[in-house]
């Protein structure tokens, strides 16, 4: 992980470094160096939160003075500048834009932003790209500059225009749904998509004033979508986070139906209609192992990442599959974009209970849900934990009992001194005791 890119851009505390206002204008100018466009054209987005104008006028500020040529599309999702960014036409580009830049920290509080960088295919910066534009901020010693006069686009009407063709389902008219847009960039977008299908929508948290993103509500708190859909009467809720390209949904009971449930029904839907490539389904280690028992009574094999949607992709399109995404509501649809779409895959799961002419309920009953428990040992430092006899014996006894019937992951948190033991099977019981003995035995020899 480089000093100022992570796993999904550059994120941090607005105002802080590496989001204070010089250091963004760094970051502005070192994108325009590290592309070697010459003036690209650069499309820019945000979320709600209180800190984006700024970064956004900062950004654009570096973005200029290397001769690029910015401009703001607003508070929009992340998936709409993925998309908008990489339309193309004949060889030449339909919309003009070199780059997209989204200014968001998706589902984190308010106080946290980020930049997230995609380029002319809508795919995010590649980890070359990301590595040559820390190289160039590291070198940079520059003024700080006054904000450029930014052209603004409207440009939703063309990301709904592209929604609108992306479903194939049967008419929406008089179905109800409960949306929960997290107070963030679907708020202004969500109402109009699904009321322009037609469909009855009761939209709650869609009243964003700079600091409510994703407080208590949004696709990390499905509970909230998962309970209005059943205070309301409605069939179904969709829950996204705050930058839009996440979706978790909630059943006509109040059941919580995540990425997973997604995935397998959306992979069973396409391999019917012999449209799944690939033959495979991605995902990541943090998948229900029911997931990969479910798939593979359809015959389709699950194949794992490491956690993040730029693994997931890059295995999609290394074995050519169009489906794959995380537990977390992000998923990705190639067929469509390189990158997670909410509002996208709300449509998909639509076009799934369309087709199947059965509750989400009903559907979502079918993925077997195996007990998973995760638990976090603190540690002075992060030594080889399977070379340790005691912590290996603990391991080795809960990959025996749990081999053929669940699962075990043992990995170290990437930003904290913490071992985190997570393991699925079909007895929570049993789970619980292989957990906690893996945990013991860490905290006696490392903690």
């Amino acid at each position: 992980m480089g000093r100022f890119f992570g796993t999904d851009g550059i994120r941090g505390r607005a105002g802080e470094p590496p989001l204070d206002d010089a250091t963004v204008q760094k970051i502005g100018r070192a994108i325009v160096r590290a592309l070697g466009a010459g003036s690209p054209r650069v499309l820019i987005g945000r979320d709600t939160r209180e800190s984006g104008p700024r970064i956004e006028a900062h950004l654009a500020a570096g973005l200029a003075a290397e001769g690029a040529q910015p401009e703001s599309a607003g508070v929009i999702p992340t998936p709409a500048i993925a998309h908008l960014a990489r339309q193309r036409s004949g060889g030449r580009r339909k919309s003009g834009y070199d780059l997209g830049v989204v200014i968001s920290a998706s589902h984190n509080p308010y106080e946290d932003n980020g930049i997230k960088v995609f380029g002319g295919a809508g795919r995010k910066f590649s980890t070359e790209l990301e590595d040559k534009t820390e190289a160039i901020i590291a070198e940079l010693d520059v003024p700080l500059l006054g904000p450029p006069t930014l052209v603004h686009r409207d440009l939703n009407s063309a990301y709904l225009g592209h929604l609108f063709a992306s479903y194939k389902g049967p008419s929406l008219e008089g179905r109800h749904f409960v949306v929960d847009c997290a107070n963030g960039a679907t708020s202004f977008l969500a109402r109009r998509l699904f009321e322009g299908l037609e469909a009855k929508v009761t939209v709650v948290h869609d009243a964003p004033d700079g600091r409510n993103i994703n407080r208590g509500c949004g696709a990390t708190v499905p509970r909230e979508v998962a309970d209005a859909v059943v205070r309301h009467g409605a069939e179904m809720g969709m829950a996204f986070d705050g930058d839009g390209d996440r979706c978790i949904l909630a059943d006509e009971n109040g059941r919580v139906v995540d990425g997973d449930h997604v995935l397998f029904l959306t992979a069973r839907h396409l391999s019917a209609a012999g449209q799944l490539a690939g033959g495979a389904v991605v995902s990541t280690v943090m998948s229900n192992v029911g997931l990969e028992v479910a798939l593979g009574r359809l015959g389709i094999p699950l194949v794992r990442t490491a956690v993040g949607d730029r693994n997931v992709l890059e295995e999609m399109e290394r074995r050519g599959a169009n489906l794959g995404g995380e537990q977390s509501g992000h998923v990705i649809f190639l067929d469509h974009e390189p990158t997670g779409d909410g509002l996208l895959t709300a449509l998909k799961v639509l076009e799934v209970v369309g087709a199947a002419g059965r509750p989400l309920s009903e559907l979502a009953a079918e993925l077997p849900v195996y007990p998973q428990i995760l638990r976090n040992a603190r540690v002075r430092e992060k030594l080889d934990f399977e070379s340790i006899p005691e912590i290996r014996a603990a391991l080795d006894d809960a990959r025996a009992t749990l081999d053929g019937r669940g699962r075990l992951v043992v990995r170290y948190s990437g930003t904290e001194p913490v071992l985190r033991v997570m393991a699925e099977g079909p007895d929570e019981a049993e789970v619980t005791r292989l957990v906690d003995a893996i945990v013991e035995r860490v905290s006696q020899r490392l903690g």
